[in-house]
C-alpha cells in the first residue's frame, strides 16, 4: 500500500524529450539537463566567488573548458572501473565503454577528472590551484544537487525498502528493483537526501568563510570532508549493484578517501599558511582591472576636441594677423588729394 506521503517517481515519458530537427529526431535525456544545469550555476556561482576575491571576470571559463572535458572523461572510466561486469564479458560491444550516452557516469571519476583539468587550467592562466578550488567549492555542491534531480527522473540510485511515509515509488518493472519485494513496496529516496545534505553543506561552508580564514584551499577541505561523510552513508544504503572490496562498496572507500584527503589539507595547508591569501593569482601572474575612470573613446573624443579648438584658435589668430598688417600697405597706396 502506497504511503499518502510518498514520493512518485515521474512517468518514464519525462526522461527523455525528442526534439526534431532538420528530418532528425535529436533525443536529450532530462538527466543530461539536470547535469548542465548543475554546471551552469556553479560556473556563475564560481566566477561571482572568484571576481569578488581579485580574479579576471570570465577568467572561470578558461578553467572549466578543461575541468569539464577531463571531468566526463573521468567519470565515465571510474565507472566502468568500478562496474567491470557491466563492460567486460564474452560478447560484450568494446565501444559500450565509451558510450556515456547510455548511462554510467560516476562522481568520484569527475572529481578526479575535473581536478586534473583545474590544474592545467590554473597553470595557463596563471590562477591559484588552491584559490579556485575554494571558490568552487560550495558550488560543486549546488552542482551535484542538480546532478542527483536527475536520478529521480531515471528511476535509480534509491536506497533500501522503508516504511517511512516520504518513500520513494518504484515500478516493479524497474529493473533494479530487488526480486522477492512486493509490489508497492518503498525505498529511501537517496537522491532527496543527498540534496538536502548538500544544500546544509553549503551553508556551512559559506557561514564557516564569514566566521574562519577558508582559503588556502581549506573550503575545498571542508567540502570534502562533508561530502565524504554523507556519501558512506548514502552509497551503503543503496541496493544497485557496485564492486566490493573487503565487504565494502568501491564508493564508500572513495568518501573514506575524501574525508582523508580533506583532512589532511586542513593539517597541512593550516601549517603551510597562517596569514591571508594575498591574491588569486601565483606571483608575477596578476591581473589588474582598468582603471575605471579612464575611457579610451572619452581620451580620443578630448584629444579631437582639443586639436580641433586649437586649430580655431590658430585661424583666428591667422586671420587677426593679415587683417592687421594690411591696415598700413592700404594706407601707403592711398593718393594724397
Amino acid at each position: 500500500m502506497i504511503a499518502p506521503l510518498s514520493i512518485p517517481s515521474p512517468d518514464p515519458v519525462w526522461q527523455v524529450w525528442e526534439i526534431p530537427l532538420f528530418g532528425w529526431v535529436i533525443p536529450i535525456h532530462t538527466y543530461a539537463l539536470c547535469i548542465l544545469l548543475g554546471m551552469v550555476v556553479a560556473l556563475i556561482w564560481t566566477s561571482r566567488r572568484l571576481t569578488k576575491r581579485g580574479g579576471e571576470p570570465g577568467v572561470v571559463l578558461d578553467v572549466a573548458l578543461w575541468a569539464i572535458i577531463l571531468g566526463i572523461i573521468g567519470a565515465r572510466f571510474y565507472h566502468v572501473f568500478t562496474h567491470p561486469g557491466d563492460f567486460f564479458y564474452e560478447g560484450a560491444n568494446p565501444w559500450e565503454v565509451f558510450a556515456i550516452w547510455n548511462g554510467g557516469n560516476a562522481i568520484f571519476g569527475s572529481l578526479i577528472g575535473g581536478a586534473v583539468g583545474v590544474f592545467i587550467g590554473c597553470k595557463i592562466t596563471g590562477l591559484r590551484f588552491w584559490s579556485f578550488a575554494d571558490a568552487l567549492a560550495p558550488a560543486l555542491l549546488a552542482a551535484q544537487a542538480f546532478g542527483r534531480l536527475g536520478n529521480w527522473f531515471n528511476h535509480e540510485l534509491f536506497g533500501l525498502p522503508t516504511d517511512l511515509p516520504w518513500g520513494l515509488e518504484i515500478e516493479s518493472t524497474n529493473p533494479a528493483f530487488p526480486a522477492g519485494l512486493a509490489e508497492g513496496t518503498l525505498f529511501h529516496p537517496t537522491f532527496l537526501y543527498e540534496m538536502i545534505w548538500n544544500v546544509i553543506g553549503i551553508a556551512l561552508i559559506v557561514w564557516l568563510e564569514r566566521k574562519l580564514n577558508l582559503r588556502w584551499g581549506r573550503a575545498l577541505a571542508v567540502y570534502l570532508i562533508w561530502y565524504g561523510l554523507g556519501r558512506s552513508f548514502l552509497e551503503s544504503i543503496r541496493v544497485d549493484p557496485s564492486e566490493l572490496f573487503l565487504g565494502i562498496r568501491s564508493n564508500v572507500w572513495a568518501s573514506f578517501a575524501a574525508i582523508a584527503i580533506g583532512i589532511i589539507i586542513l593539517i597541512v595547508q593550516g601549517r603551510r599558511h597562517t596569514g591571508l591569501e594575498p591574491s588569486v593569482y601565483v606571483p608575477g601572474r596578476e591581473w589588474h582591472a582598468p582603471d575605471p575612470d579612464v575611457d579610451s573613446d572619452d581620451t580620443d573624443s578630448a584629444a579631437d576636441e582639443t586639436t580641433d579648438e586649437t586649430d580655431v584658435a590658430a585661424e583666428k589668430a591667422e586671420a587677426a594677423a593679415t587683417s592687421t598688417s594690411g591696415t598700413p600697405s592700404q594706407e601707403r597706396s592711398t593718393p594724397t588729394p
